[in-house]
């Protein structure tokens, strides 16, 4: 049976929860879909051990109702992924969100129908849903990626995707582990599996940046402080350049004097995580700025290393700090002098193969009784290519973006009227504080259909030349940063025959936002209006 809705929503995590509470205040009718059996999204599926968020938990929640921001209270400076599940179960209930969501259910395909300028969305269980406007709420970080390592199927012990953890606890003790990957989720599991396996090796090709968290419980007293100075915080962090409140040093790197730039350093170690890389304003523009983040960085990580060759292959040098998202970890580092830790370079030794006991690189064979691949995503397209989006004149998406993701502020694509993207491809995305990107983003959008609604439009519809344009101006911003000498998930390059194209507005998020504004107040410049035929 088919069913009709203003608003499909395709995911139930912080952005897709926004929107189904969004556009009901609105008086539209809105169906969520969402794979897993709850609300969560990216934190319903990473659980793996030591998972935490790289932003301050009192940052990363929603800011749209002071009373959610009141009512709840953090416990920790970065919250681990139980405390956000918690936090988004809450607020699904305190808004009465879970009636509108369809779980354990995936949505296989979006068919336009041009005629009709509406949007047929099927299930995977059959059912059909015809409606005007779909939001792919999908998330930038939700496709797993599996390395295809030959043998991987004939290993007779347990496997594990740190994307995908069991729900139950898994216990190491006493085992052989190895992990494969020093991304995010490998820096932050790796000293827990450490603490308890009997032996574990880590398998790693590139070494990441790593700041310490300097994570710790948050007193009644900054609590308190952060919760009567809110607006001002948030103030801040919508005028930043990446949704945090946390502004950059006044001078420039090689202003300042080598002392300032010593406590400047100092004092975002401190802060602990990724913010490390936007200590001064041109830290990612300027290779000598960078240099001096870098300097001070492998300084810090040597002094906690006991083996200097072991530090030598942890410390990145192929890629400027900051162009791969900084990870965010606690006693990473330190966890390789422990004994029973061994750091496996497939740089130098490639795995070859994986048979039923364990591993084989180019140069030996390791006895392991489980596997971690902590392999990372198909970042930022991944999701959405999972779903068969047909557009007019029969044109796939998928197609559409062979060569690269296209699209117009990272909002919509030409050829997909009504189709919308939240956090999706040429928006900030992962480089700002998510959960506000994705409020900017849902009420850019319900503005849009409140503006079509009102002036007696059907469908909003990205031009061709908007896209094309926008496109341009996100490379030629990304080309003028140091954010193109890596080789990142950013670029896609992650995914073998992924097309090498950065995906991300690099501006800013303020400026991003003054963008989008700026787009809407001059009549939504860059899109068409349609109107019913």
């Amino acid at each position: 049976m088919t069913q009709n809705a203003d608003v499909v929503v395709v995911g139930a995590g912080f952005a897709g929860l926004y929107a189904l509470h969004k556009f009901r205040s609105q008086g539209l009718s809105v169906r969520v879909f969402e794979s897993a059996p709850e609300v969560g999204g990216t934190w319903y599926y990473n659980r793996y051990p030591g998972a935490r968020c790289d932003v301050e938990s009192v940052d990363y929640c929603y800011s749209f109702s002071d009373e959610l921001q009141q009512e709840w209270t953090w416990t920790e400076k970065y919250a681990k992924q139980s405390e956000i599940l918690a936090y988004l179960d809450w607020v699904a209930d305190r808004l009465d969100l879970r009636g509108g969501i369809t779980f354990n259910t995936r949505v296989v395909s979006a068919v336009l129908n041009e005629d009709a300028l509406r949007w047929t969305v099927t299930t995977n269980t059959g059912e059909t849903v015809v409606a005007r406007f779909v939001v792919m709420a999908t998330g930038p970080l939700s496709a797993a990626l599996t390395p295809n390592f030959d043998g991987l199927d004939t290993f007779a012990g347990e496997i594990y995707h740190t994307a995908h953890w069991p729900h139950e606890d898994v216990d190491f003790t006493g085992k052989r582990v190895a992990v494969i990957g020093t991304g995010s989720s490998g820096v932050q599991s790796i000293p827990i599996i450490a603490g308890q396996a009997d032996q574990l090796y880590v398998f790693q090709r590139t070494p990441n940046y790593s700041v310490p968290a300097g994570n710790r419980p948050l007193s009644s007293d900054e609590l308190a402080d952060v919760k009567a100075n809110y607006a001002e915080r948030r103030r801040l962090s919508w005028r930043s350049g990446g949704g945090s409140p946390h502004i950059a040093h006044p001078k420039l790197t090689m202003e300042a004097t080598p002392q300032e730039r010593r406590e400047a350093f100092e004092k975002r170690w401190e802060l602990g995580g990724v913010l490390f890389s936007k200590t001064f304003t041109d830290q990612m523009t300027d290779q000598t700025a960078n240099d001096e983040a870098r300097k001070f960085y492998e300084e810090k990580v040597r002094a906690v290393i006991d083996d200097p060759e072991v530090a030598d292959l942890l410390i990145p040098t192929d890629h400027p700090i900051g162009t791969k998202r900084i990870c965010t970890d606690t006693n990473y580092f330190q966890t390789f002098n422990r004994p029973n830790v061994r750091l496996v370079s497939v740089r130098r030794t490639p795995i070859s193969s994986i048979d039923a006991t364990g591993i084989n690189t180019s140069d030996a064979h390791y006895d392991v009784d489980a596997i971690v691949l902590a392999t990372g995503f198909d970042a930022m397209t991944g999701a959405l290519a999972k779903i068969d989006i047909t557009g007019r004149g029969g044109q796939k998406l998928a197609d559409d973006w062979a060569d690269g993701p296209r699209t117009y502020l990272g909002l919509e694509v030409d050829g997909f009227p009504n189709l919308f993207l939240v956090s999706g491809p040429g928006a900030p995305a992962v480089l700002a504080n998510m959960v506000l990107h994705a409020e900017a983003h849902v009420n850019w959008i319900a503005e849009a259909i409140g503006y079509l609604d009102e002036h007696g439009y059907a469908a909003i519809e990205a031009t061709p030349d908007a896209v094309d344009n926008w496109i341009a101006e996100c490379a030629q911003r990304a080309e003028s940063t140091l954010f193109t000498k890596a080789n990142s998930w950013y670029l896609g390059a992650n995914v073998p025959g992924k097309p090498r194209v950065f995906m991300l507005f690099i501006g800013g998020f303020a400026t991003y936002l003054d963008i989008c504004d700026e787009v809407a107040a001059a009549g939504y410049k860059g899109f068409s209006l349609l109107k019913d035929h």
